[in-house]
């Protein structure tokens, strides 16, 4: 048995103990009542591909190169400004090409699912009135965005399109390629663009 003098410190250590176990689940109880939601849908945060995003950050001059299957790629010029939102979760890329009445805008929105190690990205712009959604088919490299084109009519058919980002030049250029497969099943390159960092334009 501890002498007299010892038994107060005993005691303290041993309700520290109980309290330092009680206190995580103190804290989880505290959150679910903050936010109910989250007992069926719980919160996630920013994993790798978010930092991959962050690269992408900021203002561009964009150079877009459209591919016919006839004559001249058509080339036209642009501006890109991209921006983390979301906490951080997603990236938002505005841009605008032309001027006046022939002026196009577009509005893109790209996400990565820690969980699956996917990507998933949303487009529309003022040309069309439909939606583009993208999904990556295999996990993150860590190099590139590799996206293919996904269908929700048709049963969830998908088109035949995938599209590449890369970050070159040690992170002042973007390369975005968008390829689209023929009948034959062979690849074919529609669409380029290259955005350079502005600070950084040479």
């Amino acid at each position: 048995m501890p002498p007299r003098t010892l038994r107060p410190l005993a005691f303290l250590a041993a309700a520290t103990v109980l309290a330092a176990a009680h206190a995580p689940a103190q804290d989880k109880k505290d959150r679910d009542a903050k936010d109910p939601q989250s007992a069926f849908e719980p919160r996630s945060g920013p994993g790798a591909g978010q930092k991959f995003l962050e690269k992408f950050v900021g203002d561009w001059d964009v150079a877009k190169t459209f591919y016919s299957r006839t004559g001249q790629p058509n080339k036209s010029q642009g501006q890109c400004r991209q921006t983390m939102t979301q906490g951080g979760r997603f990236l938002q890329s505005e841009f605008t090409f032309g001027q006046g009445d022939a002026q196009t805008t577009g509005l893109g929105l790209i996400g990565f699912e820690p969980a699956t190690g996917k990507f998933t990205s949303v487009w529309i712009d003022s040309r069309q009135t439909r939606m583009s959604l993208r999904q990556s088919s295999e996990k993150f490299s860590g190099e590139e965005i590799a996206l293919l084109s996904k269908s929700l009519d048709d049963g969830g058919r998908d088109r035949r399109s995938r599209t590449v980002s890369r970050l070159e030049d040690d992170g002042r250029k973007i390369v975005h390629r968008q390829y689209t497969a023929g009948p034959d099943g062979q690849e074919r390159l529609v669409m380029e663009l290259v955005l350079t960092r502005k600070s950084e334009k040479k």
